[in-house]
């Protein structure tokens, strides 16, 4: 890896292509480099993953809504078009489109891989729009299974080195904005296309995909799963305009009005960007890690450790017993899905499921209760509004420790955690100690997730939409993706038993 020195430059050094961040990422989207066995298997479990979580939630409203959104668009007529989930292979539709549908579709349980640094991402988003552009483009360019791989090892590695040196959350910027260029930059990969238009590629879909924070704060709403798919659908659209020669705002990233001097640390911001050398393999997809638990990423681990205590001290199960919980983690968790968010919405039952799967005092409280955790009986209302569960919920708070702040921020994989300590105070005045560093599923962990665990994820989450039929198809096209053909790609979806989406009420719109 090298360090691309970022800083903003005024209008007259007349910063050169060479030296811009935008350049250098469509550098290493054209680098022709081989990818590592491990990394291949790597992008087929996450396409597991993200179909899994995809099924699961293909009658909630805004997969629905955008679903019903994408099948309302025709194909359009520059390639076949691409499959939507949940609906027939053979229904297709323009690309841009079915990047929002999926995507929609895979962000909305907050249960698909993540990587956590300066800033956090959760980087299968870019699978959407890499394979809907390759479905709609396979026949006319001869696309296969393996430039569908290289396009998603390509996002992976832009949007985790982006995330490792730049913060946005610091600055109220949705994390969003590293997904726009890396998906973009994953479509160039995938298609082949030269270093000039890719870096028009990624300005473009940066410049679009810049939103607040606001997405992810206080009563948080439906459009949090929406943002990713946004994302997507405008890398998509950046991809087309830049192929058709029009040009983004340059330099992006380090103009003196640009990203980084007006929605970022300033003008004398400077940051250091890891990026592969050239003829380096892309390996950043083996540092993300996928959850078992649909839940933000930072409960994951504590959820393990609920677990664990609830079947340790089952005394703890009675809420008298306990005076009060005190989680002692990260800076990230505290203020984010913690106590010091100084959200009173991740203490109200009647919260959206949103804000709930961003509460840790509430995902805590059930986890121990329960002893177990459930995508969608644990945030169920009745779960929430249960009397002993609003009883001890209300005593758990969350404390920054300096410590697991280090940890957290470390490049340090090894040391990396995204835990902490757990110290329950009980009503006869004695305390249970306890401290777990990374979540179970982590490579790091307990049981690290390999291919039967993704797998397995697959079949237990989908068994209630789809046929055992389609179940076993789709994993037997996701599982043979290096080989894949380009009449082989619009395999890459499932369509949903009939009778499964019987009642689900399809909304109007505009289209």
């Amino acid at each position: 890896m090298h360090l691309h020195h970022l800083r903003t430059h005024r209008s007259d050094e007349n910063l050169a292509r060479e030296g811009q961040l935008a350049w250098k990422l469509a550098s290493v989207a054209t680098d022709p480099v081989e990818l590592d066995d491990d990394v291949v298997d790597m992008v087929v479990n996450r396409v597991i993953d993200n179909a899994a979580v995809a099924a699961a939630s293909i009658a909630r409203g805004p997969v629905v809504s955008a679903r019903s959104q994408a099948l309302a668009h025709p194909v359009s007529i520059g390639g076949d078009g691409a499959t939507v989930f949940g609906a027939d292979a053979a229904r297709r539709t323009s690309p841009e489109w079915a990047a929002w549908a999926n995507g929609v579709a895979v962000r909305e349980l907050d249960f698909h891989d993540t990587f956590l640094a300066a800033e956090y991402s959760h980087p299968g988003d870019n699978i959407p729009p890499i394979v809907a552009v390759a479905q709609h483009l396979a026949a006319n360019r001869g696309l296969t299974g393996r430039d569908v791989v290289r396009g998603i090892a390509t996002g992976y590695e832009i949007q985790i080195d982006l995330v490792k040196a730049i913060s946005l959350h610091k600055h109220k910027i949705d994390h969003v904005a590293h997904l726009g260029p890396s998906a973009a930059a994953g479509i160039g990969t995938l298609l082949g296309l030269d270093q000039e238009t890719i870096f028009q590629a990624i300005g473009q879909a940066l410049h679009t995909t810049t939103a607040t924070r606001q997405s992810r704060k206080g009563e948080i709403s439906t459009w949090k799963a929406h943002a990713p798919a946004f994302a997507g659908k405008m890398a998509v659209e950046a991809v087309d305009r830049a192929m058709r020669g029009q040009t983004s705002p340059v330099p992006i990233y380090e103009g003196e009005d640009g990203v980084i001097a007006w929605l970022l640390d300033g003008p004398d911001a400077s940051y250091e960007v890891p990026l592969p050398e050239v003829g380096e393999a892309k390996r950043a997809i083996l540092d993300s890690y996928t959850k078992e638990h649909s839940a933000e990423y930072q409960a994951q681990a504590w959820i393990d450790l609920a677990r664990k205590l609830h079947d340790e001290y089952p005394l703890i199960l009675d809420a008298s017993h306990i005076e009060s919980i005190t989680l002692h983690t990260s800076h990230h968790t505290h203020y984010v899905i913690g106590s010091g968010a100084n959200d009173p919405q991740k203490y109200d039952p009647d919260a959206s499921r949103e804000t709930l799967d961003h509460s840790i005092p509430y995902i805590f409280t059930v986890a121990l209760q329960d002893g177990s955790w459930d995508h969608a009986e644990s945030y169920s209302p009745e779960r929430a509004h249960r009397p002993d569960t609003v009883e001890l919920w209300k005593k758990v708070t969350t404390v920054e420790d300096e410590e697991w702040t280090r940890r957290y921020h470390s490049n340090d994989i090894a040391e990396k955690a995204f835990g902490g300590r757990v110290v329950i105070k009980l009503a006869d005045g004695g305390e249970i100690v306890d401290e777990i560093a990374v979540a179970d599923a982590h490579p790091l962990g307990a049981r690290p997730f390999a291919r039967e665990q993704y797998v397995q994820k697959f079949r237990t989450l989908a068994e209630w939409a789809l046929t055992p039929d389609e179940i076993e198809r789709f994993l037997d096209v996701a599982q043979r993706l290096p080989e894949l053909g380009p009449d082989e790609l619009g395999g890459l979806t499932f369509n949903v038993a009939p009778g499964a989406l019987v009642g689900v009420e399809i909304p109007e719109g505009l289209f």
